[in-house]
């Protein structure tokens, strides 16, 4: 049993920076996260992709970010316990102090006097087009994040969907690949309009094709990629010599065992309190995407607020007999010392 101050779940930004917030506190924590490495969504599905409405950096990569947080806390010395989920969790405390059994798939087990669920949307898995055998492709031709953009250079490479994930990548990719074929299945798209602005202006240039179809079937041998049939709304078929496939459709997410926990769930988001972001349950705090309030953004930006408003009421918990004197990091000289800066 791991006895901890605050059990993270969700090793993403959010989760990260909440270690920091945390930490400027004397507070403790350990952070689960189902997949095998830190930074969720941001490492996972888009580490090359350029952000830009991260407070201080007009433009960095989804790992650069995550890179820049795990130097920020590490003075706090977290504890990360990865590839492995949540699978029970018990309340063993009261309402006025609260303590929670947790356990995950790899038989860990926590005594945390508090929760936080940074979880995101929760698991989370592309949704893939229903084209026969495209498994058999996955991982070599077919590609539903960009971890590598240089693995790009030089293909003939296909992009599927209309959304801003397919735009973004049709932008990015458009530079180093030989030739760039967008498909999606009408000429209205969902992303971002100075996106599909600069796109159909490429297409006017004769730069790169835009098709307006979908792929029914892939060609090749070994998982190795060499056309894919798209068909057009008028039924004709036609073969498109690609090295490359990414497919967009957006992402199915799932909470798991997070919909058990008697959270109050809407509409598979975990309800919190915008003074606190606590749950409906004393111990528990809910940031980031997986969080549902009025007036809710979906950013990261948003999760970082978060985070630093729950460590407030945190503090409450972890040190009831200690009274929380807010302090700037920029004047005390104790908040300093534990950055390692004083």
């Amino acid at each position: 049993m791991i006895t901890t101050d605050v059990l993270i779940i969700g090793a993403g930004p959010v989760g990260l920076f909440a270690v920091f917030e945390l930490g400027l506190l004397d507070i403790k924590a350990h952070l689960v996260d189902i997949l095998p490495k830190r930074g969720g969504q941001c490492a996972e599905l888009y580490p090359e992709k350029p952000i830009y409405d991260i407070p201080g950096f007009p433009i960095i990569t989804g790992q650069g970010l995550i890179d820049n947080l795990e130097t920020q806390i590490a003075p706090f010395n977290p504890q990360y316990h990865l590839g492995e989920m949540v699978t029970s969790l018990v309340s063993r405390g009261t309402p006025e102090a609260p303590r929670f059994e947790v356990t995950t798939d790899a038989g860990t087990q926590f005594d945390a006097k508090v929760v936080i669920i940074a979880a995101g949307g929760g698991s989370f898995q592309p949704k893939k087009p229903p084209i026969a055998g495209i498994e058999a492709y996955e991982g070599h031709s077919v590609h539903y994040a960009v971890r590598k953009m240089e693995s790009m250079r030089g293909k003939n490479i296909m992009i599927v969907g209309g959304g801003d994930s397919a735009l973004d990548w049709t932008l990015n990719l458009k530079p180093i690949a030989k030739r760039i074929t967008l498909v999606h299945r009408r000429d209205v798209f969902r992303a971002a309009p100075h996106s599909v602005n600069a796109m159909r202006s490429w297409v006017a240039e004769g730069a790169m094709d835009l098709i307006i179809g979908q792929v029914t079937g892939l060609d090749g041998a070994d998982g190795v990629l060499s056309s894919a049939v798209v068909r057009s709304d008028d039924g004709t078929e036609q073969k498109i010599a690609c090295d490359a496939l990414m497919p967009f459709f957006g992402l199915t997410m799932k909470l798991g065992p997070i919909a058990e926990w008697g959270l109050n769930l809407h509409e598979n988001l975990v309800p919190a309190d915008t003074g606190t972001f606590e749950t409906s349950v004393p111990g528990i705090f809910a940031i980031g995407d997986i969080n549902s309030y009025p007036g809710k953004l979906k950013l990261i930006l948003s999760g970082f607020h978060e985070g630093a408003l729950a460590a407030q009421k945190v503090h409450r918990y972890v040190y009831p007999d200690k009274k929380l004197a807010f302090q700037y990091t920029t004047s005390s000289t104790s908040l300093q010392r534990k950055l390692g800066v004083a």
